[in-house]
């Protein structure tokens, strides 16, 4: 009987020694993850220094009209775009879809603009635009019997489903399609108002550019506003009190 409290008592000591050799190693994993939380902000920093650095058409060359026209654009649509991205606050994920929706409506909106037929090295022919009027089929045509109708009633899409890109997250997308339609007037105005080559350049890709810097802007704003993940405290386990029988005799 003394052999078996005695084997209790080690066993006792042993699981004590275990468990402050599992709480030393939560408090160091613990301390880890501190620590990279703590870079991390740091790096933030850095980043956020480097942007604040970037001003409006930060990289396009002066005394450049398009320079001009492109600052007067920034300031009229920056406003909207930030306080429409800063809504979302859920995850990155609907900021990242909201940033690659605007970048891409931004290049569809002036696409047509920038490609003419003579850019595509298409020469038109003008004898080729002269209709030429063959009849061919009109029998057939009026032979046929469709007895599909639905099959070729077209299927509507919705708006936002045009505007949305496949895969990405659709709260983003939603955001980005009413921020767009509140921004697209002043960004075709102002490009149109160019006719020289070299200012559309410098108007479309600075306007991409800036664009890009922004939303990094705004999402590291935005990160120094959200709370820090917590780092949950190791949890100290109760002691176990050993318990003896009652029908060892002491």
């Amino acid at each position: 009987m003394e052999i078996d409290r005695l084997n209790f008592a080690q066993e006792q000591m042993l699981r004590k020694q275990i468990r402050k050799a599992i709480n030393i190693v939560k408090e160091k994993r613990d301390a880890g993850m501190k620590e990279q939380l703590l870079q991390e902000a740091k790096l933030r920093q850095v980043i956020r220094n480097l942007i604040s650095e970037t001003t409006v058409g930060a990289g396009v060359p002066e005394k450049m009209t398009g320079r001009n026209q492109l600052e007067k654009v920034l300031k009229e649509i920056i406003k909207i775009l930030e306080e429409e991205f800063k809504q979302l606050t859920t995850s990155t994920e609907q900021r990242t879809s909201f940033k690659n929706h605007i970048l891409n409506a931004v290049k569809n909106l002036l696409a047509t603009e920038r490609v003419g037929p003579e850019e595509d090295g298409v020469v038109e022919d003008p004898i080729a635009e002269q209709e030429i009027d063959i009849e061919v089929g009109d029998e057939e045509d009026e032979a046929f019997i469709d007895v599909r109708p639905d099959a070729e009633q077209e299927i509507e899409v919705s708006p936002e489903d045009e505007f949305g890109i496949e895969g990405e997250d659709k709260t983003g997308r939603n955001f980005a399609y009413d921020a767009f339609k509140r921004i697209e007037n002043q960004i075709m105005k102002g490009y149109e108002k160019l006719d020289t080559p070299e200012d559309r350049d410098i108007f479309y890709d600075y306007l991409l550019i800036n664009l890009d810097l922004y939303f990094k802007k705004f999402e590291d704003e935005l990160q120094q506003e959200l709370p820090e993940p917590s780092v949950p405290e190791p949890a100290n386990e109760p002691e176990e009190t050993p318990e003896f029988s009652d029908d060892l005799n002491l």
